[in-house]
């Protein structure tokens, strides 16, 4: 009984003591994505590109938010089937990328030079693009990301993730 007195007084454990309980698990939050809108992708025009295979898109500065996503999954489909070409912009470009290549869309023209921009930016000093599409990224030559971003006054401190970039791709039904 000695013994276990001067073991407790020298140690947190006492001589019939047990493991502390393990705290309980949470179950891992499930994020949700939007539904792939129905709305049709509104025209867009290649603004600029860049030889390490960056894309500036400008579209109507009056799209909705469900238009922008529109054109986000129209890039996808276009990644996957291999049809950037019917969208006028090169397929060469994007299956040239090393490791990937970016779409940054933009309401407008006015804020699309950003990226590339020399000197005082048009728009601020933050990022105001409404979409961005990447695809290709490491080992997985057909990994794709998208997303719908929220300019605030500060920058894009906002963004809705339209799809899990970790699993594959699976095309639109044509029902």
């Amino acid at each position: 009984m000695i013994a276990c007195t001067a073991i407790a007084l020298t140690t947190t454990i006492g001589c019939n003591s047990t493991p502390a309980p393990k705290p309980a698990t949470t179950p891992a939050a499930t994020t949700h994505y939007p539904a792939r809108p129905t709305t049709p992708s509104p025209p867009f025009t290649l603004f600029h590109q860049t030889p390490e295979g960056s894309f500036t898109l400008v579209t109507n500065p009056t799209a909705t938010d469900a238009e922008i996503i529109a054109i986000i999954y129209q890039l996808r489909d276009a990644a996957h089937t291999r049809t950037f070409d019917k969208l006028g912009i090169p397929q060469s470009k994007v299956d040239a990328r090393d490791p990937m290549v970016w779409f940054h869309i933009y309401r407008g023209p006015k804020c699309a030079a950003e990226k590339y921009a020399d000197g005082k930016l048009p728009c601020g000093d933050h990022y105001n693009a409404s979409g961005d599409y990447t695809f290709g990224g490491g080992a997985n030559h057909q990994w794709d990301d998208g997303a719908l971003l929220h300019p605030t006054a500060t920058g894009n401190d906002n963004q809705t993730e339209l799809w899990d970039p970790n699993t594959p791709y699976t095309a639109p039904s044509t029902n």
